[in-house]
């Protein structure tokens, strides 16, 4: 079970950092990534971190705004979210995947829940 926690209300050009915590399952078997929805928007490819946490990959929106990392030890992924824009207003969910580092939502085999983050003017 993930279980995605960090949302929040912030004004535009601020951060949140977004964790998502696994019981159950070890972070350290699987690659973990993070997507976004917007009302009446598909499902958008956030960032995705490898099973070591030694590769990351962040979606043409993000680069250079967003970081992922990872803490196997505490069987958590973090996603720091900076320089937010209005654009970034959406529901976050994490998901992890058994093989590869997908940047697809279909290459994920485990979601968690959501957590809403609000980006104001």
């Amino acid at each position: 079970q993930l279980q995605a926690s960090g949302g929040g209300l912030v004004q535009t050009g601020g951060s949140l950092r977004l964790s998502c915590a696994a019981s159950g399952r070890t972070f350290s078997r699987y690659s973990t990534g993070w997507f976004r929805q917007a009302p009446g928007k598909e499902r958008e490819f956030v960032a995705a971190i490898s099973r070591s946490g030694g590769s990351t990959y962040y979606g043409a929106s993000v680069k250079g705004r967003f970081t992922i990392s990872k803490d196997n030890a505490k069987n958590t992924v973090y996603l720091q979210m900076n320089s937010l824009k209005l654009e970034d207003t959406a529901v976050y969910y994490c998901a992890a995947a058994a093989a590869g580092v997908p940047s697809i939502d279909k290459g994920y085999d485990y979601w968690g829940q959501g957590t809403q983050v609000t980006v104001s003017s």
